[in-house]
C-alpha cells in the first residue's frame, strides 16, 4: 500500500534536469517483488500530467530508501543528470544526513560506528561484524546525539558509505534499535508500520548548473517527531 497520492506527494525541489520528493512511510521506491505500484511510477504520473508529455516520461532512479523509512529521495528527468548524480554518489560528492529515533540512549554522545555487513537475502537483513567476513562490506557511519525526550533519543547520523539497511543494522548493534523496526530488534511496531528513519537533508553541487542544492525534508506528523523539531 502506497502512501503517497497524486495530491498528498510532497515536492521539495524541481527544475529541468531533477525532481526531489518528501517520500512517506509505506511508498516503494522502485518496484519490487511485492508487484505494488511504486514512488517512481506516481512521480511520472505528475510528470505526464503537468508538463502533457506525450509518451512515456524518463525517470531514473538514484538512490533508495527502505520502504518504512522518510525523507528526501532524488529522481533524475534527464539521462544525462542520472549518469551524472550517479558519478557523484560514486565519489561520495553527495552529502546525506539522516535522523533516527531510539529508545536506548548510546553510550557515547557522539562516535563512528564500523563494522562489516552482510546481507541475508532470505530474510531481507543484515548483520554487522566486528571484522571482515566472506561476502561482508565495510560499512562506516558517524552518529550524534541531539536531544533526549523521556523515552527516546535523537541521533543524526551522517553515512559514509551506503550499505543495506546500514543504519538500522549497526545502531541496533550498539543496543540502539530504532523505534518501530521489528527487523533490527525494536520490542514493539508502530501502528503505521513506519520506523523512525527519516532522510532529513541532501546537499551537493548540481551537476549540470553547479550550484549548491540543499534541501530539507519534514518529519512526518507524529508526537515524537513533534517533539524531536
Amino acid at each position: 500500500m502506497m502512501a503517497s497520492t497524486l495530491d498528498t506527494l510532497q515536492i521539495l525541489f524541481e527544475d529541468n534536469h531533477f525532481i526531489i520528493v518528501n517520500k512517506q512511510s509505506g511508498d516503494l521506491v522502485q518496484g519490487d517483488k511485492t508487484g505494488d505500484a511504486p514512488l517512481s511510477n506516481l512521480i511520472k504520473i505528475y510528470l505526464k500530467e503537468k508538463y502533457l508529455k506525450p509518451g512515456a516520461v524518463f525517470l531514473g532512479v538514484v538512490h533508495r530508501l527502505d520502504r518504512p523509512t522518510t525523507g528526501v529521495v532524488v529522481f533524475a528527468k534527464t539521462s544525462k543528470a542520472l549518469e551524472r548524480f550517479n558519478k557523484m554518489l560514486r565519489e561520495n560528492k553527495v552529502d546525506k544526513t539522516y535522523w533516527a529515533i531510539v529508545k536506548n540512549k548510546p553510550e557515547r554522545a557522539e562516535d563512528t560506528l564500523t563494522g562489516y555487513l552482510k546481507k541475508n537475502p532470505k530474510n531481507n537483513k543484515s548483520t554487522s561484524f566486528t571484522s571482515e567476513i566472506e561476502g561482508s562490506k565495510k560499512a562506516v557511519l558517524h552518529y550524534k546525539l541531539i536531544k533526549s525526550l523521556e523515552n527516546y533519543h535523537l541521533l543524526k547520523i551522517d553515512l559514509e558509505t551506503g550499505r543495506h539497511h546500514q543504519i538500522r543494522c549497526q545502531l541496533a548493534a550498539i543496543g540502539c534499535p530504532i523505534k518501530g523496526d521489528l527487523k533490527y530488534g525494536f520490542d514493539r511496531s508502530n501502528k503505521d508500520a513506519s520506523i523512525h528513519l527519516h532522510a532529513h537533508k541532501i546537499e551537493f553541487i548540481h551537476p549540470v548548473t553547479n550550484e549548491l542544492i540543499s534541501i530539507l525534508a519534514p518529519t512526518p506528523k507524529d508526537s515524537i517527531w513533534d517533539a524531536c523539531n
